[in-house]
């Protein structure tokens, strides 16, 4: 067979296909927003050791190391590009604030409008996130080239960081009772911005992962826990 399965993909395909179940579940019937972000939350502890997964095998080819580069990247685009949006279209149809209070208070073509706005903003967050990713791969290679050892800071925000910054706007929407769908479409554009803006931003080390991979775990708890019955 073609490709490489060895545990050191094992969990980029583990996050891949939680972002598939993601968006299956984000898009069934009127979406399910909660369990779609659940997912989304589980892709983030994947990325979070994947690299160090595969770097604890010291014999790598040449092949299985480009392998890992381009697979991780898919993965993300999947996991960190689509899904969010599609958890986005989930917010959009399941919001009672859009659907029964901005909508019907629009005429056919306000209506129109509104749609042709919101879902322009979805697809833009998720060609931002292409974008980004197809960006960082050239010049990291490129600076490969140049240097040896990691990286030290990033251009313009990694798309990983969405496995945080959605999961808690949704938490947010759930834990105060309040309609926040707005904040979450604006939430996908201001980040699909942020995306493609070129400023640095430090790359976290061992113990800024730690921190943030604790905070996802903490939202993922209260999600099963106190918001497990919430659609």
């Amino acid at each position: 067979m073609i490709g490489v399965f060895s545990y050191t993909v094992i969990l980029t395909y583990l996050s891949f296909i939680s972002a598939c179940l993601g968006i299956a579940f984000s898009l069934n019937q009127s979406g399910y927003p909660y369990i779609g972000v659940f997912f989304l939350l589980f892709c983030g502890l994947c990325d979070a050791f994947d690299g160090k997964v595969a770097s604890s095998k010291k014999n790598r080819s040449v092949f299985e190391k480009k392998f890992g580069i381009q697979i991780d990247s898919l993965a993300d685009l999947v996991a960190f590009g689509v899904l969010p949006m599609c958890i986005g279209i989930a917010v959009y149809r399941s919001s009672f604030f859009i659907n029964d209070f901005i909508l019907s208070h629009m005429d056919s073509w306000g209506v129109y409008f509104f749609r042709f706005f919101v879902f322009g903003i979805f697809l833009f967050y998720a060609l931002a996130a292409m974008i980004r990713l197809a960006y960082f791969n050239v010049t990291e290679e490129e600076r490969q080239k140049k240097e040896s050892g990691a990286r030290k800071t990033y251009t313009g925000l990694p798309v990983t960081s969405s496995a945080l910054i959605f999961p808690s706007l949704l938490l947010l929407n759930y834990l105060t009772s309040l309609d926040l769908s707005l904040l979450y479409i604006g939430g996908l554009l201001i980040t699909g911005f942020l995306f493609l803006l070129k400023f640095q931003i430090k790359k976290l080390d061992t113990k800024g992962i730690m921190m943030l991979v604790s905070l996802g775990i903490v939202e993922l708890l209260i999600l099963i826990f106190v918001g497990g019955g919430v659609r």
